[in-house]
């Protein structure tokens, strides 16, 4: 599951991370409580030709050729994504990543539910897979991938966001490379053994408060 994530490195920090050229088309203000049905940052291709770039996306993924009524999955699966008939086309043609700083969990605890922030140890950003496609308003929406959680993660949550290691970027990316199993076999996820967590505020559960103090471990 991912449901709510944090971003506010800046684009220097991003590029750097990235390693390749973009053109940027959004600009970045950080962010600690990203919710779904908004307007995220992603980096994808528009089409196959055009040139890599940085813009915004819809988080919420409806195909234009869907019914009105269909869907609006915020998370697409690995298990699932590259075979589904609602995902299948955008996993071969139209990949992207979401930047982020970290992302919250919920940890069922004494009947209630602790808030968990969830990064890599030395803080550095996650590029998280994710799918696009031309919703029915013609603009791009998403859905980020998830797996089952590894490392510490599985002490939180049953899954997780496919965060990717750098060498997995380049070739997620790539519009051209459209087989399945090519794909499996140069996309790897983050190693778990770079992600921890600690427990924050559950003032993280309204998605109208969105300050940095919300990333913050809860104190004793």
């Amino acid at each position: 599951m991912c449901g709510r994530f944090s971003l506010y490195s800046s684009y220097s920090t991003l590029s750097q991370g990235l390693k390749l050229p973009l053109e940027v088309a959004v600009k970045l203000t950080p962010r600690y409580n990203v919710a779904p049905g908004t307007w995220i940052t992603a980096v994808r291709h528009p089409t196959d030709n055009e040139p890599l770039v940085m813009d915004e996306v819809w988080w919420g993924y409806r195909p234009h050729w869907a019914k009105e009524k269909a869907p609006e999955p915020i998370n697409a699966t690995v298990e699932k994504v590259a075979t589904s008939n609602y995902f299948r086309g955008a996993f071969a043609h139209h990949r992207c990543l979401v930047p982020a700083d970290g992302w919250y969990e919920w940890l069922p605890l004494n009947g209630k539910k602790q808030p968990h922030f969830l990064c890599r140890e030395d803080r550095e950003p996650i590029w998280l897979a994710a799918i696009w496609t031309e919703r029915p308003d013609g603009k791009p929406g998403c859905a980020i991938l998830t797996e089952p959680a590894r490392g510490v993660a599985k002490e939180i949550h049953p899954r997780m966001p496919l965060a990717l290691d750098a060498e997995s970027l380049k070739p997620w990316l790539d519009p051209h490379l459209t087989d399945r199993e090519t794909i499996r076999q140069v996309v790897h996820h983050l190693d778990a053994e770079l992600i921890t967590h600690w427990p924050v505020s559950t003032r993280v559960n309204r998605p109208t408060n969105d300050e940095a103090s919300l990333i913050e471990p809860l104190k004793p």
